[in-house]
């Protein structure tokens, strides 16, 4: 891998804090930092990158310290799991122009990528998300893609910005997307067709209400995607005082980070971001530590990732044999995690839910089976 500190800010957060200020149960006193001497990339699991660039919100914005602030309170959280490697690069340096910036974060991340990391990229507004795309794009590799979002980012502009850049990302040729999930639109922000076409092309689409009825359902979504991107604007003002420009409507912040613990236990999930979050309008750094927040639960998930048997260990496993419309299937639950698998006509098992079983038990066809089976023809 090559030497990628040129493409960060000299100085680290870490550098600015008193040493011995973190107990040692504390992250901060944990988690390794590219400006230390003792640094290496190869021991790390997951791997911290901030960008701070707000260009693709607002052409006149200033850079953002927001990837600051949420180590701030980051690093006062504890570690609960010794063994975890986590490595803080610091903060992607800003570029002259805004494309001078997705390039120097792309390559980063491609890096990383490349060497096999899981990345959480603290950003910054939305568009980065097509970075994270970009690094999957370069290697030639198809992926499913989760965004949570209030909006759907699919405006027809001259310029990519943070509301039009899922045009790019899902028809741009060529194009590795081979499906997408968005999860938590907000109906009445949502342009009716739009959605209309974008299920025609079999991709998933959960309102807000759909998934906070059922929460547990994005587990096996977000288990089978590649790539998953947060905006916070998906979180309710009251429990996001960021969200100046939000909704009174959205997740919870024990929501939020159930959905990035269900990131953090997927085994195809290599790159995480969280992005809109703007320190300017953040009263008492709340949103700040729901974001850190955020993170030591998509770890905590990582953890769980590592303990998961495989498949073919069927001894790991309960068989549940179920008819449902003349299907004869069979569901698999993990003793390890008690997560699901559902086997489909091709013979193929794909992740599920609790809920999709006892549909099945009921006699009645579980809307995910409907989706993967149209996704086979």
């Amino acid at each position: 891998m090559q030497d990628l500190r040129p493409f960060f800010e000299d100085e680290h957060f870490i550098e600015s804090k008193a040493p011995g200020i973190y107990q040692p149960l504390q992250w901060g006193a944990n988690i390794q930092c590219v400006t230390q001497d003792n640094f290496d990339w190869d021991e790390a699991d997951i791997v911290l990158v901030g960008c701070g660039e707000w260009r693709g919100e607002n052409p006149a914005a200033e850079w953002s310290e927001g990837p600051n602030a949420i180590r701030e309170q980051l690093y006062k959280l504890y570690n609960w799991h010794p063994a975890m490697r986590i490595a803080d690069a610091g903060n992607v340096r800003q570029g002259q122009s805004l494309q001078d910036t997705r390039a120097a974060l792309r390559e980063v991340l491609f890096e990383l990528h490349q060497a096999g990391k899981i990345v959480i990229v603290l950003g910054g507004s939305h568009d980065l998300t097509l970075e994270q795309y970009e690094v999957f794009r370069r290697s030639e590799q198809m992926i499913n893609a989760s965004v949570a979002d209030m909006l759907i980012d699919l405006d027809e502009t001259e310029d990519v910005n943070s509301h039009s850049f899922l045009m790019n990302m899902l028809t741009e040729q060529p194009n590795f997307i081979g499906h997408y999930n968005h999860i938590g639109f907000q109906s009445y922000y949502a342009h009716p067709r739009m959605v209309e076409t974008l299920d025609k092309l079999r991709f998933d689409f959960f309102r807000l209400g759909k998934v906070r009825e059922h929460m547990e359902d994005m587990e096996p979504v977000l288990r089978t995607s590649n790539l998953f991107s947060f905006d916070m604007s998906a979180i309710r003002y009251s429990d996001a005082p960021v969200n100046v420009h939000g909704s009174p409507n959205g997740f919870t912040g024990d929501e939020a980070c159930m959905l990035t613990r269900y990131a953090g236990m997927s085994n195809s999930l290599t790159s995480f971001g969280i992005y809109g979050y703007d320190t300017r309008n953040d009263i008492h750094r709340m949103t700040a530590r729901l974001i850190s927040q955020m993170i030591w639960y998509f770890i905590d998930g990582y953890q769980v990732r590592r303990s998961e048997a495989r498949l073919t260990e069927r001894d790991e496993f309960i068989s549940f044999h179920v008819s449902f419309t003349d299907n004869d299937t069979v569901f698999l639950k993990s003793k390890r995690t008690n997560r699901w698998w559902m086997k489909l006509p091709n013979q193929l098992f794909v992740p599920c839910s609790y809920n999709d079983y006892l549909l099945a038990s009921k006699d009645e066809i579980p809307e995910r089976w409907l989706r993967e089976q149209e996704r086979l023809l």
